[in-house]
């Protein structure tokens, strides 16, 4: 099977570390997040994936130069206008030129879902599409999705208020689609399929869900995205992993607990790093602190500065020495 993995949006809730890079090729502990997601779908036996592509496609091509990703086969469909999702999968399905069921992913989820299952219940069902679906606590944010007894989709709510939502399970955002799917979408427009296409489908009784509760996190948002790499240094998602690179360079004297330090980060003599993430090249200066924050590429915290409370600081960017930077962005952001 082949996949299409949406990566053309603008990521604008983890600025300033998305001003200049799509969010996919933020780090996650040892590399771009675009490679886990390839390499759990490669583990679940699908053979090429089509990056649709809209903001700083060259990225991709430049960071993958012989079209393989994961050990995966890659086709760029770059959008020429901005398609919205149901847009941009017809567009990136045709120029791929897919004729046969395929799976459609959010390129900013990271899980476990069992892909090979959510296809095969697919099969079984005689849907034309599925929607995987996961359970949270407060659905309000989310498509919510219930169903049937049989997986059949009984509605499509798109961020229902809070306390109004028919059940907890929502759009996961992993899809498996029959190519008859792209005939409802208009070409060359600007279409959305959770709030277009789905609802439509399930009106007809041809959109299915399949629930399932394995590890499932959108890290779109700087408390996530820092979340999905704390996991991984946890063991949440198979043993622990470390997540001080090789080439990091940390004094003797300074502290670093649970956290991710990249390749040629200095972190001085005094300084404290804790639930954080540093990113390759960045210098914690003497006896400065950051905790629960992320710090891009480059970047300079100055001696004595604290970063804390889920601050960002990024590429290249400096906090100055003494400076307090606390739920706070840098440089800001409008």
């Amino acid at each position: 099977m082949r996949a299409v993995v949406l990566v053309g949006g603008f990521g604008t809730r983890l600025r300033p570390l998305t001003s200049n890079l799509p969010k996919q090729m933020l780090p996650i502990v040892d590399r771009p997040m675009i490679e886990h997601v390839v390499g759990h779908l490669a583990a679940h036996g699908v053979e090429e994936v089509v990056l649709s592509l809209g903001f700083l496609p060259d990225t991709f091509r430049n960071a993958y130069p012989d079209g393989r990703c994961a050990g995966v086969p890659l086709h760029y469909a770059v959008e020429p206008d901005p398609l919205d999702t149901a847009g941009a999968i017809r567009f990136a399905a045709e120029d791929a030129g897919i004729d046969e069921a395929f799976l459609v992913l959010n390129g900013d989820v990271l899980t476990d879902l069992a892909v090979d299952e959510l296809v095969g219940f697919h099969r079984a069902s005689g849907a034309e599409a599925t929607v995987s679906l996961t359970p949270v606590d407060d659905p309000s944010r989310y498509g919510v999705v219930p169903t049937d007894t049989d997986g059949r989709v009984t509605g499509f709510v798109e961020k229902p208020p809070a306390g109004e939502a028919p059940c907890n399970w929502i759009n996961a955002g992993t899809y498996v689609f029959e190519p008859s799917v792209l005939g409802r979408i208009e070409p060359g427009l600007r279409v959305s399929v959770e709030r277009e296409v789905f609802p439509a489908m399930a009106d007809e009784g041809v959109l299915y869900g399949f629930r399932s509760e394995a590890y499932w996190v959108d890290t779109g948002t700087p408390e996530t995205y820092l979340g999905v790499q704390l996991d991984l240094l946890d063991g949440v998602r198979g043993p622990a992993r470390s997540g001080v690179d090789d080439a990091a360079e940390i004094h003797p004297g300074a502290t670093v607990r649970r956290s991710v330090i990249g390749p040629g980060v200095v972190v001085a003599e005094g300084a404290q790093v804790c639930d954080a993430v540093v990113m390759a090249g960045s210098r914690i200066g003497e006896r400065a602190v950051v905790d629960g924050s992320l710090v891009g590429r480059n970047a300079t915290v100055g001696p004595e500065a604290q970063v804390l409370g889920l601050s960002v600081v990024g590429h290249g960017a400096e906090v100055a020495a003494g400076e307090l930077l606390s739920d706070d962005r840098r440089p800001e952001q409008d």
